[in-house]
């Protein structure tokens, strides 16, 4: 006994004294611990979403093809409200500005992919049809090498195609396995947008791209698109490839200087067109991402200083309800820091136990929006350290008051405590 009186209280008879403490006051330790772990959600929660997402970013949204931009009418901006004023003031890019771009970066060696599509579209072929989700995307021989895809069997559309504005199709696996589940579709002719068409090539499997498929694809020649599903709403994109990456600065100014041109621009005159790059596409994600992290930061850090609040409160009120245990405690011995040790320890425990909620529960909805998007499970182990540390910080802080006041309190007046 007297060994333990010199050495102090043990931490395990400390952190046993503390779960005793807290499941006196069941609802108000359940509301102090709520507290904290909803700050701890919101960071964890948050970046592992984050995270998931840049993940994604990196890995699938990279949408062109290496060494190529896109032309079209406005900026890719992921935007958090407002931007709507720039693009009604912006004209569409019309078939005949697109064909015309298409034959000026022609002539300067530079392949260019059309780009028109519509959604929502469904494919027929007998008694078998897809559900009304299909991209039907009016192009020319250049789109595979544009946007990633490889022909899995059959061919690729041709410059004769397009041409001859022959009805023909290049589907998408997803399309494949929903009206030819025991057979190959090459050669058949499906019924595509109120349209018939022959399938002449098969795409291979791309996957998903923020829970989105990219195998419900369905390319035509641009004409045939032109003719039955184009209107004054709509506006096509050109895509142009470079050699190597060193030339697409050069290639970009070709193109703007061009597309200037076809759209009559004076010199004084604005660009009403934009280009972009999977770079300038993952930059404007990173100015959202950086946005939602700082809000999710400071609703955070609001709702841990309430939560270190409600801490000190508990524990001002644990002190006092336990005035006589602690002149009982002193009397027999014990020193100014063990009290202080106790007291501080249950602050701190009090918020490492909301840290472990908050962690838990942010790191699984936060994987949640993982799996939507389709990407692995993340274990943010950076902002589960900072999450513990905080907490351990906001014990220390919000702590010390009610446990210096505890240390200090002179035994004989406690022990006469009613």
């Amino acid at each position: 006994m007297k060994a333990r009186s010199r050495n102090g209280i043990r931490l395990t008879d400390t952190l046993l004294l503390a779960t005793v403490s807290l499941g006196s006051n069941r609802l108000r330790s359940f509301l102090t611990i709520l507290g904290v772990a909803i700050g701890v959600f919101s960071v964890v929660g948050v970046m592992t979403a984050l995270s998931a997402m840049r993940q994604s970013i990196d890995s699938g949204l990279a949408i062109l093809g290496s060494h190529s931009f896109e032309v079209m009418r406005d900026n890719v901006n992921i935007r958090i409200g407002g931007g709507g004023r720039q693009r009604s003031e912006r004209p569409n890019i019309s078939p005949r500005q697109a064909y015309a771009l298409e034959e000026a970066l022609s002539a300067h060696g530079l392949p260019v992919a059309l780009n028109a599509e519509i959604s929502g579209q469904r494919a027929r072929f007998e008694d078998r049809q897809t559900a009304a989700r299909l991209r039907v995307v009016g192009t020319n021989e250049n789109y595979l090498t544009a946007y990633n895809y490889e022909i899995a069997r059959g061919r690729n559309l041709s410059a004769t195609d397009r041409e001859l504005n022959r009805a023909v199709v290049v589907i998408g696996r997803e399309i494949e396995e929903s009206l030819f589940p025991t057979g190959d579709a090459l050669g058949q002719t499906i019924v595509l947008a109120q349209n018939r068409y022959e399938v002449v090539g098969v795409l291979a499997e791309r996957g998903q791209r923020f829970g989105s498929s990219l195998d419900n694809i369905a390319l035509i020649p641009v004409g045939r698109f032109v003719e039955s599903h184009w209107n004054q709403w709509r506006s096509m994109s050109i895509n142009v490839q470079t050699p190597d990456s060193a030339f697409l600065p050069a290639a970009m100014e070709i193109a703007v200087s061009e597309m200037r041109v076809i759209r009559g621009l004076q010199p004084e005159d604005e660009n009403n067109f934009a280009l972009f790059t999977n770079d300038a596409l993952q930059s404007a994600f990173a100015e959202v991402a950086y946005v939602v992290g700082v809000g999710g930061l400071i609703i955070s850090a609001i709702a841990l200083v309430c939560a270190g609040i409600g801490i000190m409160n508990i524990m001002l009120v644990s002190v006092t309800e336990r005035t006589r245990e602690i002149g009982v405690r002193k009397s027999i011995g014990a020193r100014k820091r063990d009290i202080l040790r106790q007291f501080l320890l249950e602050a701190i425990f009090l918020s490492e136990l909301g840290a472990i909620l908050g962690i838990l529960g942010g790191w699984l909805v936060g994987n949640l929006v993982a799996a939507a998007i389709g990407v692995p499970m993340i274990v943010p182990w950076f902002w589960m350290f900072v999450a513990v540390a905080v907490c351990s910080a906001i014990g220390i802080i919000f702590g010390i008051i009610p446990a210096l006041r505890a240390a200090r309190m002179d035994p004989v007046e406690a022990l006469r405590y009613e």
